[in-house]
Parts: C-alpha cells; structure tokens; sequence
C-alpha cells in the first residue's frame, strides 16, 4: 500500500491578513496610544472652554430701551464684550451667544444692529437705516421674523424695546422686571 502523501491546503491569503489587521489594531500599545490621545484631546478642550470662561465676566443685567444708535455701541468689540441684537423691535442681550454674533463670529453682521430683516430674508446682512419699520415685508417674512424673536425670547435676556425716531424710553425699574418675568412664567 501506499501511503498518500499529506495534503495541505493552504490557508487563504484574506483570512491570514484579517488576523494580523485585528492583531495590529488590538496590540496593547495601540490600545494605550488611543487612550492617551483622547484624554489629550479631552484636556485640550475642556482648557479651552475654561480660558472662555474666566475672559468673560458675568456682566450685571442690562434693561433699557435704545435707539439704533445707541445699540450700535453694544457690537462685542468694547471693553466688556456685551454683544446686543434687535429683533422686531426688541433689543437681546446675545453676549452668552458671543462666538456668534460678536467679532468674527458668523453673524457679527447682527451685533449691535437691528437684525429683523436679515432674520427675515435668510441673510446675513443687517439694516443700516435709522430705524426699519419692516413695513415692505411680506406675511411669510414676517411670520419668520416673530418665529425668530420667539427663539431669542427663549434663550437670552430681553433689554428692551428698540425706540422709533422721536419714541421716548420706558423707565424700567427691579421691580418692574420681576413682575414682567413673573407674567411672562404664568402665560407658558
């Protein structure tokens, strides 16, 4: 009798380099480089959102109404970084938005302006008229304009109004602004 020879059959190539892939990916020192570059990463960021914290002081509450020209001085590029926008006839304080809407943000057009009919038109643009009644806006523009101050009355401070030529201001007072806050936590 004779002996057949041993037959082998080789291993295909994809399955010996698919091991070795997963032994090169699962090796512990691959393991331990991931580790440290996500907690590098980690440290990076968080120092960064530390340093934005301690440069921007809190600011005491501003309540005021302005006229346009008045709200031009609040942009982000004065000494105290308080960035104001107007949005149909209300004035924001958007600083906490400041990355944003002050310098070099992406909507710096907006600081210190009366934004309402950029909001409306989708463009990043604000008015540099005295005061922009928004008369010539259509209902869609102006349905969008409402929907845009309800966002910011959500989310900042309200100042106050933004004043028409010859308007006079309203003298805000504490307690005027409790109760206004108190009415504003009722109607929701």
């Amino acid at each position: 009798m004779e002996s057949s020879p041993d037959i082998t059959t080789p291993e295909p190539e994809s399955s010996t380099a698919s091991n070795t892939f997963f032994e090169l990916i699962y090796s512990p020192v691959n393991i331990l480089l991931t580790v440290i570059i996500i907690v590098l990463v980690y440290k990076l960021f968080k120092s960064k959102s530390t340093k934005v914290a301690a440069v921007l002081p809190e600011l005491p509450k501003l309540r005021k109404d302005m006229t346009v020209a008045e709200l031009r001085q609040y942009d982000g590029s004065q000494p105290d970084g308080r960035v104001l926008v107007a949005v149909n006839g209300w004035i924001f304080d958007v600083t906490r938005g400041r990355r944003f809407y002050g310098p070099g943000g992406p909507y710096a057009a907006f600081g210190g302006k009366d934004a309402s009919r950029g909001l409306a038109t989708f463009s990043v643009t604000s008015s540099d008229k005295e005061y922009d009644d928004l008369s010539d806006l259509n209902s869609m523009e102006m349905d969008s304009v409402k929907e845009w101050e309800a966002q910011f009355r959500e989310k900042y401070e309200l100042v106050g109004k933004l004043l028409k030529p010859g308007e006079e201001p309203t003298s805000y007072s504490d307690e005027e602004v409790e109760e206004s806050d108190a009415e504003k936590k009722k109607e929701k």
